[in-house]
């Protein structure tokens, strides 16, 4: 399988860049620093929003890594991710989008998410909403094979690699251990599992450490 990742210098995106890497995939990062600092073997500085379609040719799967860090910013979430729709619109490329778990679903009606509860914390509020409205334009999406994948709430970046996740769906899950949380590296796997078994076309996913 061949793959590009994009704003692949982010933290979570190298994570998946090095268990894509580690599976013998192969694997081309696109991101804005001069450097590759990815286990990549080939690396293009390019911003997401200077893509083009001959950029993204050929690839089985695109791994959109971005995530902004101001409030400022949160915006270019449903930007770029749309941008890239529009790039691989009526392709079979697939887009696989780093998500968020703020916009998961925590009563059976679906009518109220995990970002709307009384105790989440204040500073993750723009960055969930953003992330929540990139979503629901996913959703409107039918010309593109897009799955948005939702990380447990406590989302480590230096967690531990366990190896083991639990798979779910649209409803905000607790492990046996009554947790949440899940390690960027354990992420990964999800991630590449999902690019390589490619099951959950146009459907969002969420992962939890088992």
């Amino acid at each position: 399988m061949k793959i590009a990742v994009v704003a692949a210098n982010g933290r979570v995106a190298k994570k998946v860049i090095a268990e894509a890497v580690s599976r013998g995939l192969e694997v081309v990062a696109f991101g804005r620093h001069d450097e590759n600092d990815t286990q990549a073997k080939v690396y293009h500085k390019k911003d997401i929003l200077d893509l083009t379609k001959e950029d993204l040719a050929g690839f089985d799967v695109v791994v959109d890594g971005f995530g902004a860090r101001t409030a400022e910013q949160q915006p270019m979430h449903v930007k770029t991710s749309q941008y890239l729709c529009d790039l691989l619109s009526g392709t079979d490329t697939r887009l696989l989008v780093v998500g968020g778990a703020g916009s998961l679903y925590v009563n059976q009606e679906h009518t109220a998410v995990l970002s709307d509860s009384p105790d989440f914390p204040a500073e993750f509020l723009p960055v969930a909403r953003a992330q929540g409205e990139e979503l629901a334009k996913l959703r409107e999406r039918n010309d593109v094979k897009w799955t948005f994948i939702s990380p447990a709430a406590d989302f480590q970046a230096d967690g531990e690699r366990t190896g083991k996740y639990l798979l779910a769906g649209e409803q905000f899950t607790l492990n046996s251990r009554n947790e949440s949380i899940i390690s960027y590296a354990d992420y990964a796997i999800a991630m590449v599992d999902e690019i390589e078994s490619g099951k959950h076309i146009q459907q969002r996913i969420s992962v939890v450490r088992a």
